[in-house]
């Protein structure tokens, strides 16, 4: 539970006591009300209630520790070992939170009746935010549009989702920053997932080559540059499609690679180990890019070469 997390907790503790009390205060009838919320405060308890939060945080961490020393040490498992750590977490979200208003809250059926009457209030006004993420939160973890692990695509951020908390998401992107995204802002925009639990994922990488270059030998060229990476997830499928496309005002010929890298982690190695070994061949073949090309008729034929 990071400090963030926290310091929610304690703001749902105190809307959840303290802005009934305020709602109340405007009225001079509520006075006797605000008393008896007072005393039904455990302060006790509260006190009770900052050390148990302090001991869950620093259990979570543990956790979150041993989690990661798992997933270092067996790899192929990593998506497993951080789903149970996520599902364990949010069961501790929700019993901290029980356990923390039972030990601040003396209940008896005056006390229920104030707080039914400005629960919304207080809802209203201090959790509004906090309860749609948790529920959005919850929703996410029902109807699992993504795991933690998971190379997403959201909002114009993409990289590996590392934890699913109570109110938000986090994201770490490729070029190493965290992302923290509302959980609610999933319910309503579109998320692009690209392994969705399994360690490999499919990469697609394009190349364009003149029309009038050998096609044929570029094909070859990039197929091989796949299949022989020492990155490539060689149990699935390597496919080079070739397209003539409309490149950049040029007529080209795209050549599509679509192969599988056995770790996402290793998804920016594959793409220059490819490109590298790729660009080498075409030089080496003198296989050039697209061009503009002139055309001249002679005897009859047309001829053509690039400008």
């Amino acid at each position: 539970m990071s400090s963030r997390k926290t310091t929610a907790l304690l703001v749902a503790i105190c809307g959840l006591v303290l802005v009934p009390s305020f709602v109340l205060a405007q009225d001079p009838a509520g006075e006797d009300a605000i008393l008896e919320i007072t005393q039904s405060i455990r302060w006790g308890g509260v006190l009770t209630s900052v050390f148990v939060i302090l001991g869950v945080w620093i259990a979570l961490r543990f956790l979150s520790n041993f989690v990661e020393d798992l997933g270092d040490q067996f790899t192929t498992r990593r998506m497993l070992f951080q789903r149970i750590g996520t599902i364990v977490q949010f069961f501790v979200y929700i019993v901290t939170v029980v356990a923390v208003i039972t030990l601040s809250v003396r209940f008896n059926d005056k006390v229920l009746t104030l707080l039914g009457g400005t629960a919304a209030v207080a809802v209203g006004f201090a959790v509004r935010d906090l309860v749609a993420s948790f529920i959005a939160g919850i929703m996410i973890m029902v109807d699992q549009p993504f795991q933690v692990g998971d190379r997403v695509a959201f909002g114009g951020e993409y990289g590996d989702i590392t934890a699913i908390g109570l109110r938000s998401v986090r994201l770490q992107t490729l070029d190493d920053s965290t992302v923290t995204i509302p959980n609610n802002k999933f319910l309503t925009d579109m998320t692009s997932c690209g392994n969705y639990g399994a360690i490999d994922m499919q990469i697609v990488m394009d190349f364009y080559i003149g029309i009038d270059q050998d096609v044929l030998a570029a094909r070859d060229i990039v197929t091989e540059a796949g299949l022989t990476s020492r990155y490539v997830y060689l149990p699935k499928p390597v496919v080079v499609l070739v397209k003539q496309v409309i490149h950049e005002n040029y007529v080209a010929v795209r050549l599509q690679l679509k192969a599988y890298v056995l770790d996402t982690q290793y998804e920016k190695s594959f793409e220059t180990d490819v490109n590298l070994r790729v660009m080498h061949a075409f030089a080496e073949r003198q296989i050039g890019p697209p061009a503009i090309l002139h055309r001249t008729i002679s005897g009859g034929a047309v001829a053509a070469a690039p400008c």
